[in-house]
């Protein structure tokens, strides 16, 4: 089950608000002695996450359960999950929120509230098992506490709801963001239908040096998409902005004007994650 995006946090006694964790969705399935982890792709994952699967082993019950693997950051769940020797040395958590069925019993037809019971009820936690915890009604005040902990945001999910394999409004999530200012040193061309640039290529002042933070491609309508191609096919230029690094296949620009992003993270390698263009700057450079 899937949630819908939306921008603005709401409190309401008949939803319950749980914390949205950035990391890698999974369903556990256990029968018998047998357990899978499966991503949200059906990809099995028990050779990425052994530890994960002799917790589930050490369980009693059999089911089928819903959660998120999570490090500590998004950026080391990617290295545990593009290198199987070198990820080994990243630590992960599995924090659990829902259930589909309890000893055979599918209980995908009861409400959300008494699917987290009975999850409660089938698994054992502690260790690398964590249940995700809520809070009824209270949905600002939990979107206020995200933000001052520096949370990925929060799920709003319908008390009564029942669980269904699809995008669902009976779930909701409000993403928590990071603002910053950037230079804007090129852009990409746009592809199919799209008019004006692909995307804006971003700079940030390290040391008196500009440095590559990534591309932007979202959040723009189509009026300022071509407002963006004019200002920037007159400043237009052959030689890379950044001071150090190559940047491929893009217009680079001279960085006279700056753009406000919103983001959820900076990643390892200095990029940001999840960007999206809020406006341009007044001024330049």
């Amino acid at each position: 089950m899937l949630a819908t995006l939306v921008k603005e946090p709401f409190s309401d006694p008949e939803w319950i608000f749980e914390r949205k964790f950035d990391g890698e969705r999974c369903v556990v399935v256990k029968k018998g002695d047998a357990v899978t982890i499966y991503s949200r792709s059906r990809k099995k994952l028990n050779d990425f996450y052994p530890e994960l699967v002799a917790s589930f082993e050490k369980q009693r019950k059999d089911f089928v359960v819903d959660g998120e693997i999570v490090a500590k950051t998004f950026s080391d769940l990617q290295t545990r999950m593009q290198s199987r020797s070198e990820g080994k040395k990243v630590p992960v958590m599995l924090h659990l929120f829902d259930a589909l069925t309890v000893d055979g019993e599918d209980v995908r037809m009861l409400g959300t509230l008494d699917r987290k019971k009975a999850l409660k009820r089938c698994i054992s936690f502690g260790g690398k098992l964590r249940y995700v915890t809520h809070v009824k009604g209270k949905g600002i005040e939990a979107f206020e506490r995200a933000e001052k902990r520096k949370w990925e945001g929060v799920i709003a999910k319908r008390a009564d709801a029942r669980y269904v394999s699809k995008r669902s409004r009976d779930w909701l999530k409000f993403k928590c963001e990071k603002r910053a200012q950037f230079y804007i040193a090129g852009f990409t061309a746009p592809k199919g239908s799209r008019v004006g640039i692909g995307a804006l290529i971003l700079g940030v002042k390290k040391r008196g040096e500009l440095v590559f933070a990534g591309k932007v491609g979202t959040g723009f309508d189509t009026k300022l998409l071509q407002s963006l191609a004019k200002k920037l096919k007159r400043i237009e230029r052959q030689k890379s902005p950044f001071d150090s690094g190559t940047v491929r296949g893009v217009h680079f620009v001279t960085p006279r004007y700056r753009c406000e992003v919103a983001f959820t993270e900076w990643t390892n390698d200095g990029k940001l994650r999840h960007p999206r263009f809020v406006r341009l700057v007044n001024g330049k450079g």
